[in-house]
Parts: structure tokens; sequence; C-alpha cells
């Protein structure tokens, strides 16, 4: 199997490859306090209703199982939870201690695990998301294969991302934003340095992902059918596929 980076290594953020898994625990524990009160910033007011109308396009319902991936303070968890119910049925992972603390409030199993190596069953899930964290993974290629062998037969994935937009005009207008003022904002917010840090990072990793193309040969090449990537205002995607239905 071949290795997937999301992006290629951001030297002005860490030294390099081996650097790169401490440096972002590390910077999602620091910044995890303030994580919920700058997001709305972040995400451009996105906020519940998309998570939880992407969810239910996604086919979460009621008496499926999900496993939410980089689960961070719970964003699309909470939506998940109004959905589903039940707390049981839906289990959190994520690398940063600090982010399990802020999410332990929901009362649903978490652990603490690499997207690359889930400690969990084979086929004990039907969906499996991740809310604008995909940027975040060592190897797009692993991640997705571990995503696959964790799905049931005709289960689903949803990925939350955002891209840049296609036209120079917006394309600048989003560097200005994310690049400049969101992490001004993160830090006059009450985040710190540590939440100004972050919120920089996250536009770096924006500015050299991968394409959304890229993402979906990804998937596909990991086994996955029904690849698919919805697009509302020019840079939020909704990335989705299906595991193979049982023989």
């Amino acid at each position: 199997m071949t290795r997937l980076p999301p992006h290629p290594p951001l030297v002005q953020h860490y030294a390099g490859d081996a650097a790169r898994e401490p440096f972002v625990r590390d910077l999602f524990d620091r910044g995890a306090p303030a994580y919920d009160q700058i997001d709305a910033v972040f995400s451009l007011g996105t906020g519940p209703r998309y998570r939880r109308e992407a969810l239910r396009r996604s086919g979460l319902a009621p008496g499926r199982r999900m496993l939410d991936v980089a689960i961070g303070t719970g964003l699309v968890a909470r939506e998940a939870l109004g959905i589903l119910g039940r707390p049981g049925d839906l289990v959190g992972l994520d690398v940063s201690p600090g982010m399990l603390r802020q999410a332990r409030s929901l009362g649903l199993p978490l652990v603490q695990a690499k997207a690359e190596a889930i400690p969990l069953a084979d086929a004990s899930m039907d969906l499996v998301t991740v809310g604008y964290a995909l940027r975040h993974f060592a190897d797009l290629e692993a991640t997705f294969a571990e995503f696959r062998r964790v799905l049931r037969p005709g289960g689903g994935v949803l990925l939350l991302e955002i891209d840049q937009p296609e036209s120079a005009l917006g394309q600048r207008a989003l560097r200005f934003y994310l690049g400049r003022a969101v992490p001004a904002l993160s830090r006059w917010l009450g985040g710190g340095r540590d939440a100004r840090a972050m919120m920089r990072y996250f536009w770096d990793t924006i500015d050299t992902c991968v394409p959304a193309a890229a993402i979906e040969h990804a998937l596909a090449a990991a086994g996955f059918a029904e690849v698919s990537c919805e697009v509302q205002l020019g840079i939020f995607r909704a990335y989705r596929a299906k595991a193979p239905p049982a023989a």
C-alpha cells in the first residue's frame, strides 16, 4: 500500500515527519480548552445544523453504530447523539488527551488512538465520520483502509472538510480570513497564543492539502464504492463513500 500524507511536512511548524505526530498532539492538547469558543469563527458559521444534516444524508439513524474519528471536543458527536439517542451507539476516537477530556461530558465511549490504527473490531460500525480533521492524519491510505475494516458491509464514511475555492479572488479572501483574521481572533477570544498557533496550523494544512480528487481516489483505492463529494459555498466539502455490500 502506498503512503499518502494529506500535505507535505510543514517545516514552519515542525522539523519533519518524525516530529509531526507529537507536534499535532501537543498543539491540540494546549488548544482544546478554547476550541469550542473559536469554532464558530473558524468554521464560518457552518454550525450544528450543517453537521446534523450531513449525518442524516449519510444514513445515520437510531439503532446504528457510529465511530467519530478525531472527535475533538465533540462537535460532530453532539449532533450524532441527537439522532442516535443512545451514547453507547457512538464511539469517539482522538490522539489528543486534551481533546478527549473536553469530550467526556458527552458520556460516550472514548478511545485514545490514531486513525491509522483503530483499536476496534472488524465490521463493528455502520458509519465512520471525520469532522474537519482529515488534514491532521499521517497517511490517508492507511486511514481509509482502517475505516473500511471497522465498517460493516454497506456501511458509510462521511468526511467533512474545508478546501480552497476555485476562483483566485475566493482564494485570496479565504487566505486572509483563515490565515490571518481567524488566528488573530482566536487569541483575542480568550485562547491566547495556543489558540492562535492552532488556527494558524489549520490554515497551513488547508493551504497545502492534497486536492479533492486525490482524497476520492484514495477512498476508491481502499475498496470503497459510491465515492462522492458534495460542495457548498465553494469551500465546504462532504466526502461520502460506501463499504462494499456483503457477498
